[in-house]
């Protein structure tokens, strides 16, 4: 595995066992995913709340099956939010994308792989360009990989967002007849997604931003006053972990263009 982007952080907002199990719950509020009672597999999770993203893939991988949501989750979010040459991040997205599909093969009842299957390959195909990617077959994968998390997990608050991310790109790029007609998107149904991801977990960062986001394509300029509140309210806290000061920074940066 080549050498990852780094990124920086306080030494003040690291974590260790003890603080992680007291905020777990905070933490995962969005993913669901349970305490593992494995201390190896702890340690993996201690990096990538840790901001470590590369040595918790390599954590996680080394775990094999119990440890790929780790692996995934820090590979997605480091691809999205640190990397920033392009041929890398498209590359550990698809890596994370068959990982998590070869998880559903061997445990099928297993959220997260459904999930970081989901938000790899759709993040891929933000970078691709929706429409490109629709094209290719990956809005009907990412659309039916959500179900499966909610399915499996109805209390999985980032798929609700996913979902409903997934309904304002498509009505946002090719527009709500042909999105309805070809890829099953709908406005109404994205919004009660987003509604449902706010009632799961308001309080968060991720959950502000992707909703200020998708308030916007599918409702435009009378949702830009809505959309501007949440990102302020998600640039305003005060990041728990490195993930969340990422989706900070983000909202930071969106208020200002």
């Amino acid at each position: 595995m080549s050498e990852w982007t780094r990124i920086a952080r306080p030494d003040s907002a690291l974590f260790d066992t003890e603080r992680l199990r007291s905020q777990w719950n905070r933490l995962h509020l969005g993913d669901a995913e349970p305490w593992p009672k494995d201390p190896a597999l702890q340690q993996a999770w201690l990096l990538f709340h840790n901001g470590e993203f590369q040595q918790a893939a390599e954590a996680g991988l080394a775990l094999g099956d119990a440890g790929l949501n780790v692996a995934n989750k820090a590979t997605c979010i480091h691809a999205s939010y640190v990397e920033r040459r392009e041929s890398s991040r498209e590359a550990l997205l698809l890596e994370a994308a068959a990982r998590a599909e070869g998880l559903q093969q061997r445990q099928p009842d297993n959220p997260g792989a459904w999930y970081w299957q989901a938000y790899a390959l759709g993040r891929y195909g933000q970078g691709i360009s929706v429409a490109k990617a629709l094209t290719q077959g990956l809005g009907v994968r990412v659309k039916t990989a959500l179900e499966n998390t909610l399915r499996l997990c109805p209390q999985h608050a980032d798929a609700h967002l996913a979902l409903a991310s997934f309904h304002a790109e498509v009505i946002d790029k090719v527009g709500h007849l042909i999105g309805s007609m070809t890829y099953g998107a709908d406005k109404a149904a994205g919004l009660a997604l987003y509604d449902k991801a706010m009632s799961l977990n308001p309080d968060s960062a991720v959950t502000l931003t992707e909703c200020a986001n998708g308030l916007v394509m599918l409702e435009g300029e009378q949702r830009l006053a809505q959309a501007t509140a949440l990102l302020d309210r998600a640039a305003a806290m005060e990041p728990l972990d490195a993930m969340e000061r990422l989706y900070v920074a983000s909202a930071k940066v969106a208020l200002t263009n």
